[in-house]
């Protein structure tokens, strides 16, 4: 498994500092027995350009890692920590280079110790503030644990936004149902308005029918009252 592009940049440039550090004692050293440092200086002074550089493009890589999420907020913070440790070495190794400092030997060992320990395998930089949940892991067994978390956080969200998109379905449904039922009692307030205006008109008839019934009879009463006089008339007494 190859390993994170991030933490290979930063063991190159634990090793630049390393080189530095040889070389400024290598300088001294030749300052020491009136050799001419010249040519050192020289290669001195790209070195440390080159360590500014590599500090600074770990540490865009590190807020370009930690602002996509890919890396869990402990490992951010523990990959600043070294970057942190870097700023100081470079630093101490300009001042160093410049004079401002002096190189006693244990100043040069904490270097190379410190700065070599990620290429050189005899320490592990990631140990510093490591937690129990990757404790004793290798880096690449580190990147699987944050896969893992990753995948894991991917499926959750996974899920939720297959809940969000069933409710989103159901209130789409329910809103359908609505509709129907909106339109059903639309029709059924239609055909009560249909029914009321037929029972006003058959009820106008009903009474119209009685009135004349009325007339009618009336009619036929005149009509036999008439009668019974004129029989009266011509009855002989």
């Amino acid at each position: 498994m190859s390993q994170d592009p991030w933490l290979q940049n930063y063991d190159a440039t634990c090793r630049l500092a390393q080189e530095i550090a040889e070389n400024i004692h290598e300088r001294n050293r030749q300052q020491r027995t009136g050799g001419n440092p010249a040519k050192i200086n020289m290669t001195l002074r790209a070195s440390l350009q080159k360590l500014k550089q590599n500090i600074g493009q770990l540490q865009d890589g590190l807020l370009r890692t930690s602002s996509t999420r890919r890396i869990m907020l402990s490992e951010t913070d523990r990959r600043q920590n070294l970057i942190d440790d870097l700023l100081t070495k470079e630093k101490q190794l300009n001042a160093t280079f410049k004079g401002d400092v002096t190189e006693p030997g244990s100043s040069r060992s904490t270097l190379i110790a410190d700065g070599g320990g990620a290429g050189q395998g005899s320490s592990n930089p990631w140990l510093v503030n490591e937690t129990e949940e990757t404790q004793g892991l290798s880096f690449g067994e580190i990147k699987d644990q944050q896969q893992r978390i990753i995948e894991a956080q991917d499926a959750g969200l996974d899920a939720l936004a297959a809940v969000i998109s069933r409710q989103k379905m159901m209130g789409q449904e329910i809103g359908n149902e609505l509709d129907e039922h909106n339109e059903i009692i639309d029709d059924l307030a239609h055909l009560v308005d249909k029914t009321d205006s037929r029972i006003r008109n058959e009820t106008q008839r009903v009474k119209l029918v009685e009135t004349k019934s009325a007339s009618c009879g009336m009619l036929v009463v005149i009509v036999l009252l008439l009668i019974a006089i004129v029989v009266v008339a011509v009855w002989p007494v």
